[in-house]
């Protein structure tokens, strides 16, 4: 009898542990069907897409597009400073000129600014949004500020004492570097800017560089206004505005020289002025006169030779933006740390 009871026994914890075992095994299972639950840290960022406005939103915060809140005007449009009545955000609103929107009827506005919008850095203007209607084509960008780097350069009454001086100018031409060098290489798909000029270099209250105006040279593939002497030879191939990587690159090289001169481009005239002098070193002609020689010239002459390179070079043995912002990253290092 005894015999019997601690068969039944045994029998008992074999039949137990077996359950274990089962039970084990079955919520395993169940727990690798159900996905970990994800940290807000490691969802991915939602990507930003410009917004769509009513057009009576755009009307309302410019004012009727009042010619008092005018901050610019350009090739592809008049520029108002307005605030959104929705969140009485302020922003820069851009309305693209009539004739541009008549001649582009099929440009694809709306997929186009989407993917703008995306681009995210601190050295360009965010596109906000948009707005269109029959005849209206808007553009709503963040309010960076209402002065170029053009103004600063050519335009500023305020005297010698708010002259840009030689290392603000350096941390401003590596920042429109690492802006120009962000769309052309750290977007997907990569925009090229396609009218890279002083105009189109904002600087903000720190005097920090913000590119802006990318990506639409598509809205005026025709208009020849505003670009002579910031765009090379081969630009106007086929009477069509062809913009490119090594465009934009001939562009930054443009406005290196007008940072490092004060002279403006004036169809092209700069670049052939420019371009003897750094070849026969003859700094003290080229550098802007209104400022003081600096005590080491050597920052600004690796200057001259990088805009020299952007230049005077065939679009094939151009540098990239990449090695050109690699090398200004490294002399605003050395210059102004």
């Amino acid at each position: 009898m005894k015999s019997s009871q601690e068969v039944a026994y045994y029998f008992i914890l074999s039949l137990l542990a077996a359950s274990v075992v089962i039970l084990c095994l079955v919520l395993t299972i169940f727990c690798r069907k159900i996905k970990p639950i994800e940290s807000e840290e490691s969802l991915p960022a939602a990507k930003i897409s410009a917004q769509g406005y009513p057009l009576t939103d755009i009307d309302d915060a410019t004012e009727g597009f009042n010619r008092r809140r005018i901050i610019g005007t350009g090739r592809l449009g008049t520029v108002y400073a307005a605030v959104l009545p929705s969140d009485q955000k302020p922003v820069a609103v851009k309305r693209i000129h009539p004739s541009l929107v008549l001649s582009n009827a099929g440009f694809g506005f709306t997929s186009i600014l989407k993917t703008l919008s995306s681009a995210r850095h601190p050295n360009i203007v965010p596109i906000l949004g948009f707005s269109q209607a029959p005849g209206e084509r808007i553009i709503v960008m963040e309010f960076v500020s209402a002065v170029s780097l053009d103004y600063y350069l050519h335009e500023n009454s305020d005297g010698a004492s708010s002259l840009l001086d030689w290392s603000r100018r350096l941390s401003i031409a590596a920042g429109a570097a690492r802006g120009l060098e962000y769309l052309h290489e750290g977007m997907a798909p990569n925009i090229v800017h396609g009218c890279f000029k002083a105009s189109n270099v904002l600087l903000d209250d720190k005097l920090c560089a913000r590119v802006s105006d990318y990506g639409l040279s598509s809205l005026a593939p025709y208009e020849k206004r505003g670009l002579a002497g910031y765009v090379d030879d081969e630009h106007w191939r086929n009477g069509r505005g062809e913009a490119c990587k090594e465009g934009d690159v001939y562009g930054f090289g443009v406005v290196l020289l007008d940072l490092l001169s004060g002279r403006r481009a004036e169809e092209g005239l700069l670049v052939r002025w420019a371009l003897p002098l750094i070849k026969q070193m003859r700094f003290s002609e080229l550098l802007d006169l209104r400022l003081v020689m600096p005590s080491d010239m050597r920052p600004l002459i690796r200057l001259a030779k990088v805009a020299s390179a952007c230049v005077s070079n065939s679009r094939k043995s151009r540098p990239t933006i990449v090695q050109v912002a690699t090398i200004l990253n490294n002399l605003e290092i050395e210059v102004c740390a």
